[in-house]
């Protein structure tokens, strides 16, 4: 099994990581028919896990190879396409929140984002719902373009692992955060298969977004510095404009930090490990 994952073709194998994550987030939406609530403790820890998870990974698997891979066509400029590529990430997750309705964890239905007209009509579980879904996007693009960059690299094994750590580290931090979706939408009131639904969708387009990010690197091959910074872009600032803030909201914020440092050394552990 594991040597036919290997002599697949890239697209195909950001794909089936994609389906990988999206059963971890599954797999943490199911703890709703376990639970009913959620500790805000455990909640804040869990988001803070995520958080240094998607840190670590923005650095050791898109950053740093994407730094690599600009030296070849821009010597001592290797830092131009990166740069650029990180900047537009960010904005790109901008633009998606002005234009996205959505409502953070933390905050009332009339705190509720996005452009006003498409908000209209939307329960507090869509919303919420819509807001995970956001942040999920940046991590099937990670997952798309590392995989997708196998095609430039040298040695293909290592690079292959190491894209294979990285979907291993963003599905462990999809386990917390599909139960840190579909718990508080149960604590409304709403059935357990409804909140079960609400978190295990919340994940599917990871997988999506992993084969176009795989598929327009394969494509255009001279964009993969830019494509790796973009990715890393857009996954800083949902860390920051939304898990931060989420998981230091509670009043944990010592704990809620720890818990992002245990993600940070564990990404960082696994990358460098397997990569």
């Amino acid at each position: 099994m594991v040597d036919y994952f290997f002599s697949l073709h890239p697209v195909w194998q950001a794909f089936i990581a994609g389906l990988f994550t999206w059963g971890c987030t599954i797999f943490g939406s199911s703890f709703v028919y376990f639970f009913k609530t959620v500790n805000r403790k455990l909640l804040d820890i869990m988001m803070g896990f995520a958080a240094g998870v998607m840190i670590a990974a923005s650095f050791w698997s898109l950053l740093a190879p994407g730094l690599e891979y600009a030296e070849a066509d821009y010597g001592k400029l290797a830092w131009l396409p990166v740069a650029i590529g990180f900047l537009f990430g960010g904005f790109f997750i901008r633009l998606i929140d002005l234009i996205v309705p959505h409502l953070h964890l933390d905050k009332p239905l009339e705190e509720a984002e996005g452009a006003t007209v498409l908000r209209k009509g939307l329960s507090k579980s869509m919303l919420l719902f819509l807001a995970i879904t956001i942040h999920n996007i940046p991590e099937g693009l990670a997952i798309g373009v590392t995989f997708g960059a196998l095609s430039s690299v040298a040695d293909y094994q290592t690079a292959l692992t190491g894209a294979i750590g990285l979907a291993i580290g963003i599905g462990l931090q999809n386990i917390p955060e599909g139960s840190s979706l579909s718990l508080p939408i149960r604590g409304e009131g709403h059935s357990r298969w409804k909140a079960f639904w609400y978190g295990s969708m919340s994940a599917v387009v990871e997988p999506i977004a992993a084969v176009f990010g795989a598929a327009f690197v394969l494509s255009m091959t001279a964009i993969l510095p830019y494509a790796l910074a973009f990715a890393a872009g857009a996954m800083i600032f949902v860390v920051v404009e939304e898990l931060i803030p989420e998981s230091q909201s509670g009043g944990n914020t010592d704990i809620a930090t720890l818990g992002l440092m245990l993600g940070f050394v564990t990404m960082m552990i696994l990358d460098v490990a397997l990569g």
